[in-house]
């Protein structure tokens, strides 16, 4: 039985009509490449704002993709809950999601590789309204000619709960594993800065102690960090503003970051 998960925030976090989202993702994607790195990553850290704040930071690890997206074929995106608290990590229970640029399929053969774990349950609600997974769909559809998706929602879990799901879905060069998460949140400009500086250290250094303070995703970015040690990653700073530099007020201010990691040493 088929069952979609509809746009929750479309019109509000990104444009609603398909040409302008197509026209905007394109352009901020442009921009990126005019200085995008070399690097083909195994895994990204993308921020989750509205796209007029966060969107460039986004495109900087989205614009990476080019070169290798005629061979993904599944996306594996966790984000935090901001609006449903859940235990451990929660798949929306649905066969697709969709945007205003269309549908992307769940893909059924990964979600029941995880659903049998016990950190892995279902809950549609968790999915209904949450942003930090779904902005960063539009990017995905722009750049990946065909993909499936396994979305997970996370809420109260530890870095190796998160880990051991990442694990069992690690593939090969045919799977990305993306984390959606903001930084600071509500600092006067100077002191974010100051603060995001290091923790995009910390992810430098691949140290598993990011906080919900450091960054709203901090639960899934610290699983990521215990795999990416286990897997040999190297991690990439891409770019690291936050939204007094794009579209706000610099008073206070939310950190954008975005990483990428890369299974190649050599791609440094």
């Amino acid at each position: 039985m088929q069952s979609v998960r509809p746009a929750a925030v479309a019109g509000m976090f990104y444009p609603g009509d398909p040409a302008d989202l197509a026209q905007e993702v394109t352009d901020m994607l442009a921009q990126a490449e005019t200085h995008a790195a070399k690097l083909q990553p195994k895994a990204l850290i993308v921020p989750h704002a509205g796209y007029i704040y966060s969107g460039p930071i986004a495109a900087s690890a989205y614009s990476l993709l080019a070169p290798i997206a005629h061979r993904i074929r599944r996306v594996v995106l966790l984000g935090p809950t901001h609006r449903i608290a859940v235990r451990g990590l929660a798949l929306p229970g649905v066969t697709a999601f969709s945007t205003p640029l269309g549908e992307i399929a769940i893909d059924d053969a990964a979600v029941r590789k995880i659903a049998s774990l016990p950190q892995v349950s279902v809950s549609p609600q968790a999915h209904a309204l949450e942003h930090a997974l779904e902005v960063q769909l539009p990017f995905l559809q722009s750049v990946l000619p065909e993909f499936m998706l396994v979305p997970l929602a996370v809420g109260m879990a530890s870095s190796e709960e998160v880990a051991e799901v990442l694990e069992v879905l690690w593939g090969g060069e045919e799977t990305l594993i993306i984390i959606s998460s903001d930084l600071s949140h509500f600092l006067p400009y100077a002191v974010a800065k100051r603060i995001d500086d290091e923790t995009a250290q910390t992810i430098l250094e691949l140290r598993a102690l990011v906080t919900h303070e450091q960054a709203c995703g901090g639960t899934p970015v610290n699983g990521l960090m215990l795999l990416a040690r286990r897997h040999h990653l190297t991690p990439h700073l891409l770019d690291l503003r936050n939204s007094g530099d794009t579209a706000g007020d610099r008073d206070r201010v939310v950190g954008y970051g975005a990483f990428a990691f890369t299974e190649d040493n050599d791609n440094a």
